[in-house]
């Protein structure tokens, strides 16, 4: 049984609910839909052990079938892990299968802020990287000596009246111990997925 598990659910909603505002309001520079799932794969996932017992709770609901694939992905990718040498290891998520996530509901505060331009833990304004296949707000970006910038011409050129926003949704601001102390439950220690993955071994 996850530790204080209805807190941590109350956090999430509380978490969904502002989410949703956020990609309400910037719907015209947001192309995330089923099936895209770019931002599942050649990533190194970060994730808190609530965050990952949550995320177990829903892969035990799996159906068998599923869950063999799944335990098939975890396998390939930690033999993949073993062989690797560089300084960050990348993977794609063992829970998405035929570009659809297994345990959407069940997924982690990452997963869930995704596809947003944030503003990064060093006050930098961020694009999510899918911006460079197209997606999100490609539609208001231009590159410029290297750095990411809104164009002012390509938003005028949109004829939409929400500006294009970054919101201080990074991984570390929602998993900051205000949250935990607002809702009363603990993140407890954060790593990659594949980390804790690795530990049921």
């Amino acid at each position: 049984m996850i530790e204080n598990y209805e807190n941590y659910i109350n956090y999430l909603k509380f978490l969904n609910e502002k989410l949703s505002k956020f990609f309400i309001m910037q719907k015209p520079y947001i192309f995330c839909k089923k099936g895209c799932s770019l931002c599942c794969k050649n990533v190194q996932l970060p994730y808190s052990k609530i965050e990952f017992e949550f995320l177990m709770s829903g892969a035990a609901q799996l159906d068998e079938d599923t869950k063999n694939i799944v335990k098939q992905n975890i396998k390939n990718i930690l033999a993949g892990k073993e062989k690797f040498h560089g300084e960050m290891f990348r993977y794609d998520c063992p829970f998405l299968i035929n570009d659809v996530c297994t345990v959407y509901n069940f997924r982690g505060v990452i997963c869930r802020s995704f596809g947003l331009m944030n503003v990064g833990s060093d006050g930098r304004i961020k694009v999510p990287f899918c911006c460079f296949q197209g997606l999100n707000y490609a539609n208001v970006t231009e590159t410029e000596n290297g750095e990411n910038t809104i164009s002012v011409e390509k938003f005028k050129n949109l004829g939409v009246k929400e500006v294009p926003s970054a919101f201080n949704v990074n991984y570390e601001f929602l998993t900051d111990a205000d949250f935990e102390q607002t809702f009363d439950f603990k993140f407890g220690d954060k790593k990659p997925l594949i980390d804790w993955l690795e530990d049921l071994k």
